[in-house]
């Protein structure tokens, strides 16, 4: 992907080791160590930065809007993907007998706001059959009362990529009116988003986006601001946050902008914009052509060694995620980390994570090593 002077001048931490874990912790780029440092010179102007800071939050939007592929005022941000989603909660009044529906390739994060309402709805659950998510499924669990339809688009268990447009299409027809939501941590940054009309988008910042801790990105397309639109106080968030009736009405930005409920974590906004960049630089489709084939030879290396994954292999709509199931994944793994090989393992699950710092060598180092041990 990268000259060997580019990945030694981004990614010098990489030397020695090889680090095929991205879905759990991203290696940012030296770049966004450098723009943490901007941070700082602009925070310890005081009230003399403050231009600086949210100058860079309308920077960090444009970057968001390349790697997305929207425009700028369809995204904002949030610190997490849980507080995400949790506000997007607020933004649906569900009546008796209203319905929502999850799957259980699902992150928490997305799965769980439902169950925590005062009122809560009907938490549908679409199971998968063996690591693929079958649309008949879904059709025996949506109806006239299903209020929203939340997916990821890669998940973070398998590595499963949804199949998104017949996905859409079975949505909007069935029920128009319902939020079709998708998060999108596990995929942006290294897939080009097929997944743009749908209703709302989260990711978060510190994973294949390459920036830290306390970041998430939102994006609200156009089509969906009227009906996606955080119900939560605040100041930034609040088109009337100032105004002589503040204290008697609130009233929220439409679309995205809502979901900014207060001051932005402008650490992270900084490094998720130096992480952003690169990926720009480089090309998201550039990044998922050449993890396709990385991904591609892992596969087929697992299936050399009688090694089943845990989603199907899908040429053409792959995702950076391959995870298999292990009665020994703590000793793999450890044995795997004695060798330099990071990966992550968790409840019998070891999962393999390839982003655009990878090379072909890596797949071959850990096929090796798994065929040794």
């Amino acid at each position: 992907m990268f000259t060997p002077e580019v990945r030694q001048a981004e990614f010098p931490s990489l030397e020695g080791r090889i680090y095929l874990n991205t879905a759990a912790e991203g290696i940012p780029p030296q770049s966004a160590k450098e723009a943490l440092d901007d941070y700082f010179q602009s925070k310890i102007k005081g009230m003399d930065g403050r231009d600086d800071l949210f100058k860079k939050f309308e920077e960090c939007r444009e970057s968001a809007a390349g790697v997305f592929g929207l425009s700028a005022d369809e995204i904002s941000f949030c610190t997490s993907t849980s507080e995400a989603y949790n506000l997007l909660a607020t933004s649906i009044q569900f009546s008796e007998g209203e319905n929502v529906i999850v799957t259980d390739l699902d992150f928490p994060a997305g799965a769980t706001p439902w169950l925590r309402l005062p009122a809560s709805p009907d938490v549908r659950l679409w199971e998968h059959r063996d690591g693929v998510l079958h649309l008949e499924d879904l059709e025996t669990l949506i109806d006239e009362k299903t209020r929203l339809v939340q997916v990821s688009l890669v998940s973070f268990l398998t590595g499963y990529r949804m199949e998104w447009a017949p996905l859409q299409s079975l949505v909007r027809e069935r029920v128009p009116e319902a939020i079709l939501a998708v998060d999108v941590t596990q995929a942006t940054g290294r897939v080009v988003l097929d997944c743009l009309d749908a209703d709302c988008i989260f990711a978060s910042s510190y994973k294949w986006l390459l920036g830290s801790h306390g970041g998430c990105v939102v994006a609200v397309p156009h089509h969906a601001k009227s009906k996606v639109t955080a119900q939560a106080g605040g100041w930034y968030n609040l088109s009337n946050a100032f105004d002589e009736n503040r204290f008697t009405h609130a009233e929220s930005l439409p679309g995205a902008a809502s979901f900014a409920v207060g001051m932005p974590s402008f650490p992270a906004i900084y490094t998720l914009k130096a992480g952003m960049d690169f990926l720009n630089e480089a090309g998201i489709g550039a990044i998922a052509r050449h993890t396709d084939q990385l991904v591609t030879h892992l596969h087929e290396g697992l299936a050399e060694l009688g090694i089943k994954t845990m989603s199907p292999h899908q040429p053409g709509n792959s995702s950076g995620i391959v995870s298999f199931q292990s009665d020994n994944d703590e000793t793999l793994s450890k044995a795997l980390h004695e060798r330099n090989i990071h990966i992550m393992h968790q409840a019998g699950r070891l999962r393999v994570s390839i982003h655009c710092f990878n090379q072909m060598s890596d797949i071959d180092a850990i096929l090796n090593a798994l065929q040794n041990l």
